[in-house]
């Protein structure tokens, strides 16, 4: 009850010091739930008013609380914090200046006269100066601004006064600003008061056309720039090599800027990434982010990424995984600087783990797994047993002389999500697919994650949003070693609607039949895209689409078919294939063997070439290219209306309609024309001649929902959400024979049909195509 009481009495007597130097009582109250941010400005308000007394105006205040929260370290709030007091720094802009400034001298005594001269501090500036600096500037625009009147963009005034008086009061310009420009125009007229019209600018026809694209997509306002250029410079404000004390948060200690000037002489200052998977399952879309996000920024900025393999529970890890993982790195268009495994650190790791223990910063322990889950554990009983004992139950552990579950090592440290003590090594009596049988203990990913990225001399390590709750395990486990500590940055996962990634849902659609293997088609697996006909091109545009956003992006697969379409329309060459074969019949073909048509592969630039095809009297056109009778707007054939069949410079009218026992129509008998003397016609439509026999596969979404694994919107699970029709197999569709060379994940346009790409199920008797992605056409059209 007494500690009760006095916690309290420090929450009330905090709460009022926190609202009179201004804070509303919601954004005080909040601040105390911050503990750490709590006590630095508790701190830094007692010193304050040590030096000005209890009553501080607001504007003191403001500097207080921005110092606080945005200084750590406490011996450099302090001194901060004098300045401050004794009304030295006064702006948010000498605050600012004073913060870059001590981020950049972490550890070197400072130098008082360097510190002030940086921020401003007893600089004065007279209004003489603030009216000489901005008469200059108005002189400089005075044609524009007699032009534009008050339409003139003022703040371009502002701006160039600011940069020729650094320290000057921005109220001070401002006023003195409005006062020159009303002195040389007067008062405002109504003309000035009229909205500014807005002159639009010349767009060149392609980047029109792709804004409208954009449009159509749902993507109005998306930038198109590349990856790259977005990884590159001002789109991320990561810092440089080197120069990881900068970074909010980094834990500095007194020997870090050795350990960093180490790490400079062995990278040469260029940037480090890795791309760190576990070798348990096969990527998906999700981790395309990752490796455009790893690989593109380290190329971006003339660095090298690793490929480094999660390899630390053999349990779950096979050589397929290793080999389609590198795979599809590869497939994305990026090449390792090398390729690594944690294991081949381990011997390293476990000299660390009884380095730890002898620093007192780890213990065995003997709590089971169950005891020890979730966020408010009972704390273990083995927590303060003597170095010694830990050092030799460890190496116990590692001899085999307890069974799994027995024991663990545990880390002396609460993470940001409350969870304490993480485990770093558990036993595991499973061989591993690279050592083998030598070890029977292995690390877990919060012990060895921050130490093989310093072992690498990772510079950035990138990483998801779920990984934020992680980082001061990363910081505290490489200062409690003593080694180089890399910075841990997340950015927002990527998700998809209408599809599930995670490994073990995956591993039961395998199961029960509702997929075939990882690859199968449905599933957005990078293999499965792959196999479908994605071009990688198209992949890596769309994370570039999504950006290098932080907050986690659930997207359309619309949105990412949009970018197969664009990369497709300019690499598939065309082909002609008809998917439910009518025969037609021409009684009056023009010649007495086939003829050779060309085909041009791609229609917009037939500099490209050209394939033949034969045309001959018996053709095939699809079923739904016909009716026996006609429907308001419907343009293609039917009696008495005649239709072009596309490159062949024919047209052809029906004659005769021959129809099987049970009325459906078998065959057309048609006459044909020559198109330029003919009738301009309604449509023209595929057809094909003398075809190859082919399978073809539909797909269309695997699941019916949104998001199937949301028991509010899927009450039965996933697997009660499964689309009956997301695949429909064409046994005998008909194909030009310009794709008898093709080779597996050649890709092709079947004219007015989609895109298609020859499945690795082809064989030389029959080709299978599946369908990537239909045509991006306007409905109405059909």
């Amino acid at each position: 009850m007494a500690a009760a009481a006095a916690t309290a009495a420090e929450e009330a007597e905090a709460l009022g010091l926190f609202t009179a130097i201004g804070l509303s009582e919601g954004k005080a109250r909040e601040t105390l739930r911050n503990g750490a941010l709590s006590a630095l400005l508790r701190q830094a308000v007692l010193q304050a008013q040590h030096s000005l007394g209890p009553a501080l105006d607001k504007a003191t205040g403001t500097l207080l609380y921005n110092a606080a929260s945005r200084l750590k370290d406490q011996r450099h709030l302090s001194f901060l914090v004098g300045y401050i007091a004794r009304k030295e720094i006064l702006t948010d802009l000498q605050l600012s200046a004073a913060l870059d400034y001590l981020k950049s001298h972490p550890l070197e005594p400072l130098d008082a006269a360097d510190f002030e001269q940086a921020c401003g501090v007893g600089v004065c500036v007279t209004p003489e100066q603030i009216e000489e600096a901005v008469e200059a500037v108005i002189s400089k625009h005075r044609a524009e601004l007699l032009a534009e009147r008050y339409h003139f963009n003022m703040g371009l005034l502002m701006g160039e006064a600011r940069s020729r008086l650094r320290w000057a009061d921005g109220k001070t310009i401002k006023n003195e600003v409005d006062l020159q420009v009303l002195h040389l125009l007067g008062p405002k007229t109504e003309a000035d008061l009229e909205k500014k019209p807005k002159t639009a600018k010349a767009r060149p026809a392609q980047a029109e056309k792709q804004k409208v694209a954009m449009v159509e997509n749902g993507e109005a306002g998306t930038e198109t720039r590349s990856l790259l250029e977005q990884l590159r410079g001002e789109a991320l404000k990561f810092h440089k090599p080197g120069e990881n004390y900068k970074t909010e948060g980094y834990v500095v200690t007194p020997n870090t800027m050795a350990l960093l000037k180490q790490h400079l002489a062995v990278t040469g200052g260029q940037v480090r990434t890795r791309f760190p998977p576990e070798p348990n399952g096969i990527l998906h879309i999700g981790h395309a982010k990752a490796i455009n996000f790893n690989f593109g920024y380290a190329k971006a900025n003339g660095g090298v990424c690793f490929l480094r393999y999660d390899d630390t529970n053999p349990e779950k890890e096979e050589e397929k995984y290793f080999t389609a993982i590198r795979d599809m790195v590869e497939w994305l268009g990026y090449q390792p600087f090398a390729v690594t495994h944690a294991s081949d650190y381990f011997d390293q790791l476990y000299t660390w783990a009884l380095e730890l223990i002898r620093r007192g910063q780890a213990y065995v322990c003997h709590q089971k797994v169950e005891e020890i889950k979730g966020h408010n554990p009972p704390p273990s009983p083995w927590r303060d047993r003597p170095v010694e004992e830990s050092l030799l139950l460890f190496k116990d552990m590692r001899k085999g002389k307890f069974g799994e579950g027995e024991a663990t090592l545990r880390m002396k440290l609460v993470m940001e999500d409350g969870k304490m003590d993480p485990v770093a090594y558990r036993v595991k009596f499973t061989p591993h697919h690279r050592t083998g049988d030598k070890w029977c203990i292995y690390p877990t990913y919060d012990y060895t994650h921050c130490l093989c990225d310093s072992i690498e001399h990772i510079t950035h390590s990138l990483c998801t949003k779920e990984f934020q709750a992680r980082r001061s395990s990363y910081f505290w486990l490489c200062n409690a070693l003593d080694v180089y500590c890399p910075v841990q940055w997340e950015y927002g996962r990527l998700n998809l609607l209408y599809t599930v990634v995670s490994k073990r849902k995956i591993i039961r659609l395998v199961e029960t039949g509702a997929v075939r293997d990882w690859d199968d088609p449905r599933l957005f697996t990078l293999t499965a895209l792959r196999r479908r006909g994605f071009p990688p091109e198209a992949i890596n545009n769309f994370c570039a689409r999504v950006g290098v956003t932080v907050a986690q992006t659930t997207m359309e697969p619309h949105l990412l078919e949009a970018c197969v379409r664009e990369v497709l329309n300019e690499q598939a060459p065309r082909a002609l294939a008809v998917l439910e074969p009518l025969k037609v019949t021409i009684t009056n073909f023009p010649a007495p063997k086939a003829l050779d048509v060309l085909v041009p592969n791609f229609p917009a630039d037939e500099t490209r070439g050209f394939h033949k095809v034969p045309f001959q009297h018996t053709i095939y056109i699809e079923e739904t290219d016909f009716r026996e009778e006609m429907d308001k707007g419907y343009k293609r054939l039917a009696p008495g209306q005649p239709v072009g069949l596309r490159h062949a410079g024919y047209v052809i009218a029906v004659q005769n309609i021959i129809k099987n026992a049970s009325g459906r129509v078998i065959e057309l008998e048609v006459t044909c024309t020559k198109s330029d003397v003919a009738d301009k016609p309604k449509a023209f439509i595929h057809w094909v001649s003398e075809p190859l026999v082919c399978e073809v596969r539909l797909y269309e979404r695997l699941f019916l929902h949104k998001n199937p694994e949301d028991p509010a919107e899927v009450p039965g699970g996933f697997l009660s959400d499964l689309n009956p029709d997301s695949l429909r197999v064409v046994d005998n569709a008909l194909v030009d024979r310009s794709v008898l060379s093709a080779r597996p994940f050649s890709k092709f346009q079947f004219e007015r049909l989609g895109y298609f790409s020859m499945d690795p199920d082809s064989t030389e008797r029959k080709l299978v195509f599946n369908r990537t992605v239909t045509l991006k056409e306007d409905p109405g059209k059909a």
